[in-house]
Order: structure tokens, then C-alpha cells, then sequence
């Protein structure tokens, strides 16, 4: 089993990172550093844009973790603007038999914050196919999740 971990914190080793780790503790898993790539917004064309390589390491993997710190309210834009890229060069069903999970959490966020990260990432997965996990905001969360790997 491939998995991606995809950090949408600017951080390295920092909460988003540290939740990752307790929840995929004893497995290999790959990262994808989204703060130190470019991925330009959605509808812009640069040639430096590092989106197909992002998206090329997604299609190998069974299985995808996004992770985010909670910004202004929601995820990070760095890891919005990375699903919004996923809009059209991700056939509807294109991650098919993929499994998909959501690392989000932050110093004090709400229910209404929390719930708006997980709908997004609940309708990324079932737009393109993939089975949707769950969500994990602390450690026990994050060991439950990996129990469904």
C-alpha cells in the first residue's frame, strides 16, 4: 500500500506534520511538502507550476492524507488551491479505488470550522471516485483513522 501524505502547513515539523506521523506511525509513506512547490491558482499558467508532478505522485498512491492546519477558519490555502487544481485534469471517478483521509487541526477551532473541512475533503473523494476515511483532529482521532487503512 502507497501512501501520500500531503502537508498543507508552510511547516515542516510542526502540528500538521507531528499528527501525521502518529497516525501513520509504523507504515512508509511518501510527503509532499506543498509549502516549498509551486502550485499556482487555479486557471494560471506558468511554467515553472509544479501541480503535475504533486498530481502524478497522487495517481501512484492507494492511499491520500491531506493535512491542514485550520486558517481563517478553513483549510489552508495551500492545500484548497491544490484540490481546486485537481478540477479538470481529475476525470469525475479519477481516483477510483483510492483511499482518502483529512488531518486538520488547529489551536482552537470550532465545530462549524471543523465540519467545513471535512464536507470539502468528503465531497473531493466522492467526486473523483475515492473512499472517503474520515477526519482526525488530535492524536486518539489519528490513531483511530489509521486503524481503517
Amino acid at each position: 500500500m502507497k501512501i501520500l501524505f500531503i502537508n498543507g502547513s508552510p511547516e515542516h515539523d510542526g502540528n500538521t506534520a507531528r499528527l501525521a506521523r502518529t497516525m501513520l506511525e509504523g507504515r512508509d509513506y511518501e510527503t509532499v511538502q506543498l509549502g516549498d512547490l509551486k502550485v499556482y491558482d487555479y486557471g494560471q499558467h506558468f511554467a515553472d507550476d509544479q501541480f503535475d508532478e504533486v498530481l502524478a505522485k497522487m495517481n501512484a498512491a492507494d492511499v491520500l492524507v491531506f493535512g491542514s492546519p485550520v486558517y481563517w477558519h478553513d483549510l489552508s490555502g495551500m492545500l484548497r488551491n491544490l484540490l481546486d487544481r485537481c478540477y479538470g485534469p481529475v476525470p469525475e471517478g479519477g481516483f477510483a479505488g483510492k483511499r482518502v483521509a483529512l488531518l486538520f487541526q488547529g489551536a482552537a477551532p470550532t465545530p462549524a470550522m471543523l465540519e467545513r473541512g471535512n464536507y470539502t475533503l468528503s465531497r473531493f473523494a466522492g467526486l473523483y471516485g475515492a473512499e472517503y476515511l474520515g477526519m482526525a483532529t488530535n492524536n486518539r482521532e489519528a490513531r483511530d483513522l489509521a486503524r481503517k487503512l
